[in-house]
């Protein structure tokens, strides 16, 4: 397409005005982890060894105050020359934080199942990443919804580039769609067991304790969630945060966005649970829970779901509840319905590291045919 090019900008901060209307429309189809906020905080907190590259599929016209920006794929890299020998290798600018990665695409095409993006523009860009120099031996995306044409697209743009492609499970993602019912309604298709369980655990709590659940959404309120929150999860059962500046980040940021919905469950004047959760475009993400151990016999941590699920169904009026990552089996009691999130690593057979690592994972036979059909064409 004469009508295009590629660029490639190290800052989410400092990206151009068309950037930034193509993240927020992406966000808007695809949700917040398609959004610029939750970039910039992701990479601030949790990728300082890494250097990133946005690369950017731009119109011709881009060039001025008003150009289209056709597709965007925030990447990250380590720097080679701390690991002699090692592999050059993209990664998405996503990790474990992370429950969705893709391509931001305009007007978030493609990024719903009904989508229908151009495949060109993905052959375009990845073909420019296959052919950069210096070489990347391999190109890693990760968590995709496995549904989308985007998906299907990136897979077959890197392959038409030349590079030998697998795709591969990542983890389960189990959700709940509102189908406009009232939190009544939804409560009443519960499971008997977990229906049981919230009825007389809150009698007893209730019977034995002061106790006390708020939600706050507000900026102002931020500070005080955050100390809440961190508060609970030292007590927990899990271990510290690998980024400790990442979950107050985002806490902060969600709530300058209006999206914070951090569900805090009191027990005689101490936090006893918290819930971070994320309203966004329609849908509340259920994205960290915590609860002090002191309080499990309690079942406070699944009052505490109860009470936030009432609230995004009824105030928020949301269409879809999203647990997001893992296949944990109380999840299945609390959601309708569940879908796969998936990955995709692209091996270059141009290189050294690149062969080898198609080897480690692809079959011979066809990794035989793909190297002598990259190197007839080159």
């Amino acid at each position: 397409m004469e009508d295009t090019r590629i660029n490639v900008h190290g800052s989410f901060e400092a990206l151009p005005a068309p950037y930034q209307s193509l993240f927020s429309a992406a966000a808007g189809e695809a949700g917040f982890f398609f959004s610029l906020p939750w970039f910039s905080n992701l990479y601030r907190t949790a990728f300082g060894d890494s250097r990133l590259r946005i690369y950017g599929l731009e119109s011709a016209a881009a060039a001025g105050a008003a150009g289209e920006i056709l597709l965007a794929l925030p990447l990250v890299h380590r720097d080679a020359s701390r690991r002699i020998g090692a592999a050059r290798e993209l990664t998405a600018c996503a990790n474990f934080y992370s429950s969705l990665f893709g391509p931001v695409i305009a007007g978030g095409d493609g990024l719903a199942a009904g989508g229908a993006p151009n495949p060109q523009n993905f052959a375009l860009l990845a073909q420019a990443i296959a052919s950069e120099a210096p070489t990347w031996d391999v190109v890693r995306l990760q968590p995709m919804a496995c549904q989308t044409p985007a998906f299907e697209m990136c897979v077959a743009g890197f392959r038409q580039a030349g590079m030998a492609v697998q795709a591969y499970f990542c983890f389960g993602n189990w959700y709940l769609e509102v189908n406009s019912r009232s939190y009544a309604d939804y409560a009443r298709a519960l499971p008997s067991r977990l229906r049981n369980t919230l009825a007389r655990k809150s009698r007893q709590l209730s019977a034995a304790h002061d106790a006390r659940f708020t939600i706050l959404t507000q900026e102002a309120d931020a500070e005080e969630g955050i100390a809440a929150f961190e508060r609970v999860y030292r007590s927990s059962w899990k271990p510290a945060e690998a980024h400790p500046e990442f979950i107050p980040g985002l806490i902060r940021m969600c709530a300058r966005q209006g999206w914070l919905r951090l569900g805090l469950a009191y027990v005689d004047g101490e936090p006893a649970a918290a819930q971070l959760w994320v309203v966004s475009h329609g849908v509340a993400s259920i994205y960290k829970l915590a609860y002090d151990q002191r309080f499990a016999a309690m079942s406070v941590g699944s009052l505490l779901t109860a009470r936030l699920m009432e609230h995004v169904i009824d105030v928020d009026r949301v269409r879809e509840v999203d647990y997001l990552t893992g296949d944990d089996s109380y999840k299945s009691d609390w959601m309708s319905h569940r879908r796969e999130r998936w990955g995709m690593v692209a091996f270059n057979l141009r290189t050294a590291h690149g062969l080898l690592g198609a080897a480690r994972h692809i079959g011979g036979g066809a990794l035989k045919q793909l190297w002598r059909r990259v190197h007839r064409r080159g």
